[in-house]
């Protein structure tokens, strides 16, 4: 009975845990009402269409640098991402409210990998990007997700402005 029990609770976990991570991934992919086609921040880009890079550095002291980005709306961006810092840091692309949202999940769920068009975590040291058009003239918020990091203020806003 009591095996039973166990595996009747384990099962259970499992599949909170999977209903979760479906659930967290289809929000921060964007999947409502129509995907990212139709989402405030934009849609995942065509590395032919880019229009320019733009070097984002995940910094000591839990920053971004630059923190503050302005673009055009309509345009494709290359972002080039190097974390200078000694920990783990990712760049996610959302609404404020994606954001927090997706930020308690981190809480609860931090070695968490990410497959998101919008979304790059790095290793002390490494590189990474993501090629990423706005179509939407509004502001669009990116921080880091790690637990702690947030809070610590690592976050930041792409402005995109009308053409």
């Amino acid at each position: 009975m009591k095996f039973q029990k166990s595996l009747v609770s384990k099962s259970s976990t499992l599949v909170s845990i999977a209903l979760l991570a479906v659930s967290s991934a289809a929000s921060a992919a964007g999947a409502h009402d129509g995907g990212h086609g139709d989402s405030p921040i934009g849609k995942p880009g065509v590395a032919s269409k880019v229009s320019r890079t733009i070097h984002v550095e995940m910094a000591n002291g839990m920053r971004f640098k630059p923190s503050e980005i302005q673009v055009r709306k309509g345009e494709t961006i290359r972002f080039v991402l190097k974390n200078t810092d000694r920990v783990k840091h990712e760049f996610s692309l959302g609404t404020e409210k994606e954001l927090l949202e997706h930020y308690e999940v981190m809480k609860k769920f931090p070695d968490m990998e990410h497959d998101e068009p919008n979304k790059i975590s790095l290793a002390p040291g490494k590189r990474g990007e993501i090629i990423w058009q706005f179509t939407k003239a509004n502001e669009v918020n990116f921080a880091c997700l790690h637990p702690g990091h947030f809070d610590a203020g690592m976050k930041g806003q792409v402005i995109v402005a009308a053409k």
